[in-house]
């Protein structure tokens, strides 16, 4: 009898033979499938991440604005309180281009040595530009206080700039002293023609010091810190507190 003969396999399209075609097959399509999994777990992976990147600038653009903004909204604040509409004007400007603001301090030296540059500068600027003076009395000072109640009470009788120029005037009589001068500043209210009753009543109303307070409060708020302290047009003036410095700083105002 002939017997029979086990025939090798015969070879698969892929090189392989047909008794282990099957779990090659299975193998590479594992390594496929693995393939693609990662491939999209990387690209979840990146998507996710520039989503995430995405989210923060967006929050830091927010938050860059949000600051700004509040930025810009305190400014506009601080400026909005070195003038406010009761405040006293010596001068007012007929197109109200420029406004200058003095927090100043009656007894204090560097305000009476300013004093004759800013009379010379309201002067030639009649109609161009609005004056604005504030109270801010330094503690160090013993009548600054009483020099702006008496300030206050005249201008209760519409004698304000009469007698803010009556105080600088005589502010090397009065001032450095430590006794309290309310006795020579009712002088003063006699030689302005006021009401010396009025004028007295008025000085020590707490209305008068809750006025001063509140330029002091708007001058803090401003950044003051010493007086004679400048503001044109809500900015702070740096420069000299002489006539030149300022006419300097009002030409420039003017021009822009």
């Amino acid at each position: 009898m002939s017997k029979k003969r086990n025939r090798p396999a015969r070879p698969t399209a892929d090189g392989g033979r047909t008794g282990g075609s099957g779990a090659e097959r299975s193998r590479k399509a594992s390594d496929k499938a693995a393939k693609a999994m990662r491939a999209r777990r990387v690209s979840t992976n990146t998507k996710i991440t520039f989503g995430l990147l995405a989210i923060v600038l967006a929050g830091l653009a927010g938050l860059f604005v949000f600051v700004q903004n509040s930025s810009d909204k305190a400014r506009q604040a601080a400026g909005d309180r070195v003038v406010r509409a009761d405040s006293h004007r010596l001068t007012a400007a007929e197109d109200g281009k420029v406004t200058i603001v003095e927090f100043l301090d009656f007894e204090c030296p560097s305000c009476g040595q300013a004093f004759p540059g800013v009379e010379r500068l309201r002067q030639e600027y009649t109609g161009k530009i609005t004056y604005v003076v504030r109270n801010f009395p330094l503690t160090q000072h013993a009548n600054a206080q009483n020099a702006a109640r008496a300030a206050e009470a005249a201008a209760r009788q519409d004698k304000f700039e009469q007698m803010y120029v009556k105080l600088f005037e005589n502010q090397s009589t009065w001032g450095g002293q430590q006794q309290d001068q309310s006795v020579v500043f009712e002088g003063y209210a006699q030689q302005l023609g006021l009401d010396l009753a009025k004028f007295r009543a008025d000085r020590d109303d707490p209305g008068t010091a809750a006025r001063i307070r509140d330029d002091q409060s708007d001058g803090t708020a401003a950044g003051v810190q010493s007086t004679p302290s400048f503001f044109i047009n809500g900015q702070r003036f740096d420069g000299q507190a002489t006539y030149a410095g300022l006419k300097a700083a009002v030409d420039a105002a003017l021009a822009g």
